[in-house]
């Protein structure tokens, strides 16, 4: 039987270091830093044999967060396969500057709609940090809906899950309308790992990466409150033309661009009906 010791030597000869330590960590329970208090701990059999299958998917390109099936997304454990996009860090900036502005702008509990809500990470980050009255978490896919479903049951979300392209199958008006939208041009270079792993639903959009947002912000007036805040996450080089798209179907509102921590251009907010400087 192998020890922990002969296990990370052998996934080592295989993988990253880094990598080796996450997936022995998962199968032991622990966290990577404790490994070394193990290593002399025997690894039943079945183990050892399902970590030469993570390792062997990771030598195939396969992406880390899928071999594990899990992701930490704004605090809370999420379930991810294919069926959905990795959530990325990026994302978890949008959710932390959307709820500062809520807590700045509403004071009433709001309603909240996330379209193309893929695993669900947005809403139901935004359902456990400010206990609105309701969020309809939204996709145009049925299987994203799948893992959706499974990780309002882990988490205990009482978000609603809705079947819809975006807007199509909604009647509701909400104060906040947030969206991670599929945002990549369809001739775009992008990395083979995400490109080859991730759904290609949840990447693309059209040949200039704006038919999402186009087809949100031309049906977005009937759904939204008086006092509304839109929040984007975007590609780094399309704020011009979102800018663009806004002015054409929802003139006199304010926006703001905000970079993530990397400097560029990540999250687009739109403000109908708030004084800003209130």
């Amino acid at each position: 039987m192998m020890t922990v010791e002969n296990l990370l030597f052998f996934a080592k000869q295989h993988i990253h270091s880094d990598h080796a330590k996450i997936l022995v960590a998962e199968l032991l329970g622990c966290n990577p830093l404790e490994l070394f208090n193990h290593l002399e701990d025997e690894i039943p059999e079945e183990k050892v044999e399902l970590l030469k299958k993570e390792i062997k998917a990771l030598e195939q390109n396969k992406p880390l967060q899928y071999v594990l099936g899990h992701i930490n997304f704004y605090g809370n454990d999420f379930l991810i396969d294919e069926r959905v996009l990795i959530p990325r860090f990026e994302t978890e900036e949008l959710v932390e500057h959307t709820i500062e502005y809520i807590k700045k702008f509403f004071t009433e509990p709001v309603d909240i709609i996330d379209l193309g809500c893929g695993s669900g990470v947005i809403g139901i980050s935004l359902e456990k940090k400010i206990s609105p009255n309701s969020v309809d978490l939204v996709d145009i896919s049925e299987e994203a809906l799948q893992v959706t479903h499974k990780n309002c049951e882990k988490l205990n979300s009482k978000a609603n899950i809705i079947h819809s392209d975006m807007f199509s199958n909604i009647e509701k008006k909400y104060d906040i309308i947030i969206s991670n939208p599929p945002y990549i041009k369809t001739e775009e270079k992008i990395e083979d790992i995400v490109k080859n792993n991730e759904p290609h639903i949840a990447l693309y959009a059209g040949q200039d990466g704006l038919d999402c947002y186009r087809k949100i912000l031309e049906n977005i007036k009937p759904h939204m409150k008086e006092k509304c805040l839109i929040a984007f996450e975007i590609g780094m080089t399309q704020a011009e033309d979102i800018k663009k798209l806004v002015d054409q179907y929802l003139p006199n509102t304010e926006v703001e661009l905000k970079q993530d921590l990397s400097g560029k251009d990540r999250m687009f907010f739109i403000f109908s009906g708030i004084e800003k400087n209130e």
